[in-house]
């Protein structure tokens, strides 16, 4: 039985004011309706499989639980790293997963922020994949390249063993643009996508004799796993001594077992703005637009716009993202170095190298609207079902006021409902929880007031969710 693996573990700091930190690209719609990592789900839903395992970090456990929950999807497990320690160590932990409920599992790999245009031909290329895995090879996706492009790295083939599969020859670095264009005039090199399809007890097989201290590692930390519904612990202590490497450099660049599926699907890696330029539908003079957006004489640029009209006269090749409290500018050609402003907002320790105004939560979500001094108003959205916290406040009070569904009050000993319109105060220092016992999202206004507004005046007392304060 197939199952997806999908690694969602990046940030993706070049699409940055968009992918934040706390809520990073692939939980974001950016090539359609769908989040990336719900699109990665939903291209592997022709193929006979199982139920994915999503491997992600602990910060972001309920955002992936709930974008499954949107489009009807069960996760087979989410595994949680304790720590970041690249593909590698990823992969090992899904395999160590799939194995103690099928010996002879097959791995589809997939990073969870990929794009597809061409969805039949990603399923075919699986299709011609999977014997050469049942086998045992270890199988890379290799994308026929459609320009001589740098910031990819590459694959070169190496005997053909049927039609568009390859022995795997050797990975190589990304090139500059001159050994790039070699490469594409070759024809013996595709784009490295990232994308695997291996059998688990191969690749850990492999593994252990190519990186020993990586295969040791995961085994000790899922040995120690904790389980807690559908989110699997491995256990951080043993994680930590776990070598960072990529399942490139770690296995797929010593292995004797490796081969190469020719893929050509209309795939990105949407590793800058650029990319999302490159793949949009564009107007008669270049330019990709989305959101609220008036463009006037401009040519070959890039406007997204999502809290705010945007109006742009007389310039190309630019890119233009607009955010509720950020704005970035960027020649269309230079958009990889917006990583150098995310740097820069980390070292002056700004919070929207990490948040957007609207903040996600395990329940919904909230959104500040107008902070001033000895006052916030917030706008809170709470999914259906969800629960907050019983809390409490030292230093502020709060007025609810409910404009959409449904809200189960809990105040000190008092449990109430309130429907649209009607409100209530909690006073300083009173217990409180907030829950939606209903079927459609509940959105109130809070109106806080006191001396300090800070988010970590919270005294937690019961949470569905384990957080501590």
């Amino acid at each position: 039985m197939l199952t997806p693996v999908l690694l969602s573990g990046g940030v993706g700091s070049r699409l940055w004011p968009v992918s934040r930190e706390a809520h990073p690209k692939q939980f974001q719609p950016l090539a359609g309706e769908l989040s990336m990592l719900q699109q990665t789900l939903q291209r592997t839903s022709d193929l006979e499989e199982s139920p994915p395992l999503v491997v992600c970090n602990e910060e972001h456990r309920f955002m992936v639980a709930e974008q499954l929950r949107q489009v009807n999807l069960q996760a087979g497990a989410l595994i949680l790293e304790p720590q970041g320690r690249n593909t590698a160590p990823a992969v090992a932990l899904a395999a160590l997963q799939a194995v103690t409920t099928d010996p002879q599992a097959l791995l589809l790999v997939l990073p969870a922020d990929h794009l597809i245009r061409d969805v039949e031909a990603f399923v075919a290329a699986v299709g011609k994949a999977i014997p050469l895995a049942q086998e045992g090879r270890l199988v890379t996706f290799g994308v026929v390249p459609s320009a001589a492009e740098t910031g990819y790295g590459y694959i070169k083939c190496g005997a053909g063993l049927a039609s568009d599969l390859y022995d795997l020859e050797r990975f190589v670095e990304k090139p500059d643009a001159a050994t790039a264009q070699e490469y594409v005039d070759s024809g013996n090199y595709l784009w490295n996508s990232g994308m695997f399809l291996l059998r688990a007890n191969a690749y850990l097989e492999q593994l252990g004799e190519h990186a020993p201290e990586i295969l040791s590692s995961c085994q000790q930390a899922m040995a120690g796993a904790s389980v807690d519904l559908d989110f699997v612990r491995p256990d951080a202590l043993a994680f930590d001594e776990c070598p960072s490497d990529s399942i490139d450099y770690a296995v797929m660049e010593k292995t004797d077992a490796g081969a190469v599926v020719s893929l050509d699907c209309g795939w990105s890696d949407v590793g800058a703005w650029s990319s999302l330029w490159d793949v949009a539908q564009r107007d008669a003079e270049g330019n990709a637009s989305k959101g609220d957006v008036m463009l006037d004489n401009c040519h070959n640029s890039y406007f997204r716009s999502e809290s705010r009209l945007v109006a742009a006269t007389g310039v190309e090749d630019l890119v233009v993202v607009e955010t509720a409290d950020a704005v970035l500018i960027a020649h269309r050609d230079k958009v990889q170095d917006v990583k150098r402003i995310v740097n820069r907002l980390k070292a002056e320790e700004r919070p929207e190298v990490a948040l957007h105004r609207r903040v996600y939560r395990p329940w919904g979500s909230y959104e500040s609207l107008v902070t001033a001094d000895r006052f916030q108003v917030k706008r809170i959205i709470v999914n259906p079902g969800q629960t907050l916290s019983l809390q409490m406040h030292h230093h502020r009070a709060e007025h609810w006021i409910v404009v959409h569904g449904t809200a189960e009050v809990t105040c000190e000993d008092k449990v109430f409902m309130l429907g649209e319109d009607e409100s209530t105060y909690i006073p300083l220092g009173h217990k409180h929880r907030l829950a939606n016992p209903g079927r459609i999202p509940l959105e109130l206004i809070e109106v806080q007031s006191g001396g300090y507004l800070g988010e970590d005046d919270i005294v937690r007392f019961e949470d569905e969710y384990g957080r501590s304060n």
